[in-house]
């Protein structure tokens, strides 16, 4: 597959709101029952691959976002890239306490007390 191919592939997907509204109008012709048993079964068929492309642009858009650490005494956000993947709920816990125990091994600093731990925003 060449470049072009690709760009051409890309180009012919519809982004995630014409896709939706494209999920919409096929669902809404599938509930009236007003197409022929064909027609409502290839409708159907268009509608699970635009659902599919849907969880894929949502997923996709899901990767980008970043979560905020902290924000510092100086108002500066300090923020690591989002990166859930494929980790088991065990795996996310063991990741969050190790956040946790970073910030608290770092004791109080500035703007901080000893009582509620750190300040954060969430």
């Amino acid at each position: 597959m060449t470049p072009q191919d690709t760009a051409d592939s890309s180009a012919a997907q519809p982004n995630f709101e014409e896709a939706l509204s494209q999920l919409e109008t096929i669902v809404q012709e599938l509930e009236d029952g007003q197409i022929p048993l064909a027609q409502g079964l290839a409708r159907y068929e268009e509608g699970v691959k635009l659902l599919k492309q849907c969880y894929q642009l949502l997923d996709h858009a899901q990767r980008r976002i970043e979560l905020l650490n902290h924000v510092d005494s100086d108002g500066h956000a300090h923020s690591e890239p989002f990166e859930d993947g494929a980790l088991s709920l065990e795996e996310k816990a063991r990741t969050r306490g190790r956040r946790r125990s970073r910030a608290a091994d770092a004791g109080p600093q500035s703007g901080e007390d000893d009582v509620d731990g750190p300040r954060r925003l969430f």
